[in-house]
This record gives C-alpha cells, structure tokens and sequence, in this order.
C-alpha cells in the first residue's frame, strides 16, 4: 500500500512538470478553457481546486487558465458527456459512470490504469442526516423502516447518491449475513418510505433541508458535512455501523482533448488531485483522500465505521450497474408508484 501511494507521488510530481510545460507552451497571451464535467455535491471542492491549480502552476506566467464546471447527477452527466458536451475531464461518483464513456469510445480501455488508485483520487460513504435531535431515534439501517419514518434520497436512474443508497442498504443486509431475498424484502420497505426522488443530491439537500421534507437524508458524507454546517441547529449527521465504500472516478476525455490539443493539461489537472495540497483540499471539504497520513491527520473529522466493498454485492461497479440498474433490474423490481420524481 505504501509503495502504491509512493507511485502515485511520483506521477504527482510528473504532474507539476506537465502543467508547468502546458504553462510555457501557451502563446503569451493565451487563454485556454478546461471543462470539467462532475457530479452534484462536489462544486465547493472543485472551485477550492480550480483555484489552487491555477494559482501554482499559471500564475505570473502571463497565460491564463479558465477552469469551468458541470454538476448534476453523475448517471445524467455521464449521458451529457455522450450527447456532446464538450467535457475535457470527467469527475463522476462512480467508474461504472465514467465507463460508459469508454463503451462509446470517447475514453481510452485503460482510463483506470492511467492515474494512481484506479483513478480514484479520494473516496466517500453514504450516512444519514437527521433533524435536530434526532428526534427519530434513527441510529442504523433497520430504523429507516419503523413506521411513520420518511426517507429522502434522490432517484438512482440519475444520480450516483441514488445509487450508492441503493448499493448500502443492500450491503447493510449481506454484510452482516443476510441472504439476498431479506435484502431484496428490505430495500422493498425502504423505499417505500421514500416520498421524493430528486434527480440529484444538491436537489435532496434542498427539499430535505429547505422544503423540510423528511425525517432522514441519506447522502454522501461530504454534503452530510456540509448540510451540518450550514444549517447548524438544525440537523445534525448520524453514522450507521456499517455502510458502503464509494470511489468516484476521474478520466479525461480522449476525443475531446485530442480535438482541442489539451490532453497534457487535462491529464496535469487530474493528477494535480493526487499531490499533498490537493488532498489537504479534499479531506477539508469532507472527502476521504487517498494519501494515508492527510487522512490520518483529519481522523476526527472522518469516523471509523465498517466500509464495505462493492464485491459484497456483485462483481465490480459495471456489475453492479446492470444487476440494480439496469431497465428491468433490482431496483426496476421494488420501486414504488408512489415515489414522486422530479
């Protein structure tokens, strides 16, 4: 594992040296556009990075970098990107999402091979929010089915949140030995408490925390942080026991950055995610980073709770994917009519 981070900081440091050759290589008065195409929650993180990229390696070299950013929900972005948006680096909250560019071949077979960690540059989970309180007593996975308990989450056709909370209330039943008919009859329950399917986590934050509707959120970590703070008083993050490990994924877009001659700056940008000062970023803005020692520095801020992975519940991701997602798939099987979707 070590040896592995190591790797990673050595292509950290062929990074700086690429986005420092992109920075020369620009006509003196140059400005250029990156288009990063990302999922809902990570706007506050990538505007902290944008600016930090740009002001190490473009500042007072008389060149000019505009990074600009896409955010909705990453099953919807990824089809974005294949209807034509002119994406130049994809941050998506799953590789089954980023992969689906692969198929249509607009990235290479290897994208996960061609940055450290799988292209993973940090990881997350899935926890819940509550009411101030917590009123509802809501400490693990069974209680979201008591009666009386309403469920917000957004719609898993169209976000990778969505997915995730499929994924982890699935995994909360096989990690702890229940067989595949007690996860499926769960996961009928639980979203049958499920009022509103937005079409991304921003969108469940706000009907949680602004319309106030629901008693629980379940959502990525980092907005469950971000929910706490800027509503402070008024909800407050609880942590299962036990939920899933998400590792969303980065790529930069072949066709387009070989159209555009920008793959050296696209790739410099997305290995700027694995250096020191980005994962000091990351970890601040509630994502786990990759890198150990950031993330053992900001212990207390990241719970020790029992992560499971994605080959509890199938192969990999792309497995995943299709037995839950799919037309026809699990998630096909238990959804309710009655879940508004909006």
């Amino acid at each position: 594992m070590r040896t592995g981070w190591l790797n990673a900081m050595a292509l950290a440091a062929v990074a700086i040296a690429i986005a420092l050759v992109v920075a020369k290589n620009l006509p003196g008065d140059a400005a250029t556009q990156l288009l990063n195409v990302s999922y809902d929650p990570t706007r506050e993180l990538f505007q902290d990075i944008n600016r930090q990229f740009v002001a190490k390696h473009f500042k007072d070299t008389g060149k000019k970098l505009t990074i600009q950013q896409s955010h909705g929900g990453s099953s919807r972005q990824a089809r974005a990107v294949i209807d034509g948006a002119p994406a130049d680096v994809v941050t998506l909250a799953l590789s089954s999402d980023v992969d689906t560019l692969r198929k249509r071949g607009l990235i290479a077979p290897d994208w996960a091979l061609r940055l450290p960690n799988h292209s993973q540059p940090f990881t997350s989970t899935i926890v819940f929010v509550v009411r101030k309180g917590n009123p509802r007593a809501i400490k693990d996975w069974p209680d979201l089915i008591r009666p009386g308990v309403s469920v917000i989450t957004p719609n898993p056709k169209t976000s990778g949140n969505g997915k995730l909370s499929v994924l982890a209330a699935w995994g909360s039943v096989i990690s702890r030995g229940g067989t595949e008919a007690q996860a499926l009859e769960y996961l009928k329950q639980l979203y049958q408490h499920v009022s509103v399917l937005d079409t991304g986590a921003r969108d469940a934050t706000n009907t949680f925390t602004q319309e106030k509707v629901g008693d629980v959120h379940l959502t990525w970590e980092n907005e469950a942080l971000l929910e706490a703070a800027e509503y402070r008083g008024e909800v407050e993050v609880i942590y299962p026991p036990v939920s899933i490990r998400a590792e969303p994924s980065v790529a930069w877009v072949d066709v387009n950055v070989a159209r555009r001659k920008k793959e050296a700056l696209a790739k410099a940008y997305l290995e700027f995610l694995y250096t020191d000062q980005a994962q000091e970023a990351i970890a601040q803005h509630g994502y786990r980073p990759v890198n150990p020692e950031i993330l053992e520095k900001h212990a207390d801020r990241f719970p020790q709770i029992d992560l499971f992975p994605v080959t509890i519940l199938a192969k990999d991701w792309e497995d995943a994917q299709q037995k839950f997602f799919a037309d026809n798939g699990i998630f096909d099987l238990i959804h309710p009519a009655k879940g508004e979707t909006r």
